[in-house]
């Protein structure tokens, strides 16, 4: 992102007039950077004081779920920022020399990379304008005045491609070869740490036939494979979990079901916890790690119409999708924002 921020903005210079133009022009098509933070000659990481303390993370009942041992930090970062970032951003595997274990490599990764990709894409002016954006960008990094997102953090410096964007937005076909298709582009996302929503509205209702005889097993159907691939796959190959939304939309006919699929699914594991199965969410053989639904939002996609029909206490057709001119069912519009304020 900040490349493309550094052309923008070399673009701007060359086609500026007056004293629009902030950034220096030069014959090479360069830019210069300015520094602000920082001094020419004097390592950022000097800038403060560092600290060697450990990272623990630990469940509900206490039990250590993560420990990294003698990890330098900032010291004036808390132990909140030291566990997150160890235990998510912090690439190797624990306990062997590629580990890393210190903010210096974390942030130094993914600073030297882009600083290089600006060098080899001919961004900076001069030798000089790259140190200085290189050390401006580490300073703004270690004192916390802003942040990448996640697949930055576990991408950049790593792959050699790294991905580098948090999310992504998929359309679906009401074919076979695209539903499986989205599963397999959502599961490649997740594992490098990317999330992904999609609207599975154009995928035809659990009560419309299907080509080739029978009926269709409906979205909601479909939702249980992407919700298990999401469950299973870690996103950045750590500990968190993928980032995924599901949307449909209210004239859809499985609405209904898409509403209450993740409130039945909650009581059932509502139950499973009263018969004595862990409820910790990340739980291996917990309760929710035996019911569907649990690793993506669900959104109800509403319109004006819908809307304008709620206010006026009206009522609410779903229509086929196969066939949008055939009314499925009719609703009264406050009896579907009730369901949806329940399930919620």
């Amino acid at each position: 992102m900040t490349s493309i921020d550094m052309t923008t903005q070399s673009l701007r210079s060359r086609n500026s007039k007056g004293p629009k133009a902030t950034r220096k022009e030069t014959k090479g098509g360069g830019i210069g950077v300015d520094r602000f933070f920082t001094r020419s000659g004097v390592d950022v990481y000097d800038t403060c004081e560092w600290e060697t303390r450990g990272a623990v993370i630990a469940n509900e009942r206490g039990d250590v779920v993560f420990e990294q041992k003698d990890v330098e930090m900032p010291k004036f970062w808390s132990q909140m920022a030291t566990n997150v970032v160890v235990s998510k951003y912090f690439r190797g595997h624990l306990g062997t020399p590629e580990r890393e274990s210190s903010v210096r490599q974390l942030i130094g990764r993914v600073v030297r990379t882009i600083t290089a990709w600006g060098r080899e894409g001919g961004y900076f002016s001069t030798e000089a304008d790259g140190d200085a954006f290189r050390d401006e960008l580490a300073h703004i990094l270690l004192y916390q005045m802003a942040s990448f997102n996640s697949p930055v953090w576990f991408n950049v410096g790593i792959e050699a491609k790294p991905q580098c964007s948090a999310c992504f937005i998929h359309s679906v076909k009401d074919t076979m070869d695209s539903i499986l298709g989205l599963a397999k582009t959502e599961g490649m996302l997740f594992k490098f740490g990317s999330g992904t929503g999609s609207n599975l509205s154009s995928i035809r209702s659990s009560r419309e036939f299907l080509a080739g005889g029978g009926t269709a097993s409906g979205p909601v159907s479909f939702m249980r494979g992407y919700d298990s691939f999401a469950g299973v796959i870690k996103s950045g190959g750590k500990t968190r979990r993928a980032a995924k939304m599901v949307i449909l939309n209210i004239d859809h006919p499985d609405v209904v079901d898409f509403i209450e699929s993740k409130e039945k699914e909650e009581k059932k594991a509502w139950a499973l916890i009263e018969a004595g199965y862990a409820g910790a969410f990340n739980a291996p053989g917990g309760a929710y790690a035996s019911v569907q639904f649990q690793n993506a939002n669900h959104s109800v996609r509403v319109t004006d119409e819908f809307m304008r029909s709620y206010e006026k206490d009206g009522q609410w057709q779903t229509r086929a999708v196969t066939d949008p001119e055939r009314v499925m069912d009719t609703y009264k519009s406050r009896e579907l924002m009730r369901k949806i304020s329940e399930s919620a």
